[in-house]
Formats: C-alpha cells, structure tokens, sequence
C-alpha cells in the first residue's frame, strides 16, 4: 500500500504543481478570463487519464491468462521505462519549469482559446497518463485481492491535492529538489519491483523462458501471507520464491539506475527553490 500512496503522492505532487503555476500566472497578471479555459484543458486531461486505466483494467479481463500475462509484463515493462525517465526529467528541468510554463501560456493567450486549452491539456496530460499506466502495473504488480493498492494511489494523490493547495496559498514551503530526491530514488525502488514482476509475467505467457528456475524459495522464511510478507511485497514487490531472471533484471535496474540518480546533481544550489516560489 505504501508504494501505491508514493506513486499517487508523487505523480499526483508534479501535476498539482503544474496547474498551480498555470494558475498563479494568470491570476498574477490579471488573465482571470483565460483560467476556464485552462480548467477545460485540465479536466479533459483527468478524464482521459481515467479512461486510459480504465481501459487498461476492463479491457485486460476479457483476455485469456496467457495474453493477460503477456500484456501485463510489456506495460510493466514500458511502465518502468516511462518511470524512469520522469524521475530523471524532474530532476533535471525542476528549476526553471516554472519559465516554460509561463512562456507556453503567453504563446497561447496570443493564439487564443483553443490554444489555452490544449497547453493545459499537454502539460497535466502526459502526467495523468504516466501517472495511470504506472499505477496500473503497480497495482497489477502488488496485488492481493484486496483494495489496498487502489486505495494507497487515491490517498497519494488526496495528499498531493491538499499539497497543490497549501503551496498555492502560501501556507507551507519544501525544498522541490530534496522532496523530488528522496521519491524519485524510492519510486526507482518500487520500479525495479514492477520491472521483475513484469519478467514473471512474461515467463507465465511463455514469452521469456525461465519460469521453473527458481535459485532459492524462503517461503517458509518470510510467509507470503504474514503481515511482513505482505508488508515486503506491498512496498518493495517481494517475491519469497523469484526466478532467476527476475533476480537478474531486478539487480541490473536497480544498482546502475539508482546510483546515476543519486550522483551529486550539476543543477547546485539553484535545484532548492521551495514550492511556493515554484508555484508563483
């Protein structure tokens, strides 16, 4: 449940921030008139998010085991890979999204209505997107038959809503580069779980071989189905019996990727602005 309610918090976090600076521009420069507008835009873009993952999830249970399987590795897969590249993205460009917002929005208040709404439309769009594919893998990944893992992403992103707010209002300030540090390194975590999961499903469709090469089983060690079983596997994706292959893959993601994310960064000093002035 914990690594749902950090994907939801974390996704949702880069979303809220974007529709705050979009926001606090227009207010700040007496644009009121162009706000309903950007809330078409971010409106259709939640909705199409929505409709993705909904689509993925209805859509998956009319397959047969086989091609479940199958879809389910390749999204986790691709999943991962869209992850990680948006960690690296927001650690990269975190300090001056704030200018490119704005310079998308005065290029769109000169082009009109449409183009106001289809500049809210792509900025919180790509996020509902990643944001819907990577928690449907997640909770493909981790789940129990339980409620948990939907219920983790919907208090992420209620959390990261009242977050939005609070640094819209000016009533609280965090460090965006430490804050964007610390997830991005555990959601690098969380993404080599579901990159292993995803390896497991593809040995279940048959499209990776491997499936019966299990080097060690410690179910008996760490129960699945005792608290700290389920614990593990909500928050890290743990196996107590993996393959080999998902070993593998899960070494080769992790100790590269979470090294070069955690390299001192070159953006210095400057990567500490807080939320509010992110936001204003």
């Amino acid at each position: 449940m914990f690594s749902n309610y950090l994907i939801g918090l974390r996704e949702g976090l880069e979303a809220s921030l974007v529709v705050c600076i979009l926001i606090a521009y227009l207010v700040k420069t007496g644009r009121r008139e162009a706000l309903k507008p950007i809330w078409t835009g971010i409106a259709i873009a939640v909705a199409l998010a929505l409709g993705f993952g909904c689509a993925l999830e209805f859509g998956s249970q009319e397959l047969t085991f086989q091609a479940q399987e199958a879809l389910g590795g390749s999204l986790s897969i691709v999943a991962v890979c869209l992850v990680t590249w948006m960690v690296f993205w927001m650690r990269r460009t975190a300090r001056h999204l704030k200018s490119e917002l704005h310079g998308r929005l005065d290029a769109a208040l000169a082009m009109g209505t449409g183009a106001l709404v289809a500049t809210a439309f792509l900025a919180v769009g790509r996020e509902g997107l990643e944001t819907a594919l990577f928690v449907w893998a997640s909770v493909h990944a981790a789940s129990d038959g339980t409620p948990r893992p939907l219920i983790g992403v919907a208090l992420g992103i209620a959390t990261a809503v009242l977050l939005g707010w609070l640094f819209y209002r000016g009533a609280l300030r965090i460090n965006l580069a430490k804050f964007f540090t610390w997830t991005g390194g555990m959601l690098v975590v969380v993404a080599a779980g579901v990159l292993a999961y995803g390896v497991h499903d593809l040995q279940e469709a048959g499209w990776v071989p491997g499936l019966t090469d299990v080097p060690f089983d410690i179910s008996d060690t760490i129960p699945p189905d005792s608290w700290y079983g389920t614990l593990l596997k909500g928050v890290f994706n743990f196996q107590p019996d993996p393959t080999a292959g998902q070993i593998t893959v899960w070494l080769l993601y992790l100790v590269p990727v979470l090294t070069l994310f955690l390299l001192p960064s070159r953006l210095s000093g400057r990567t500490g602005e807080t939320a509010p002035s992110a936001a204003k």
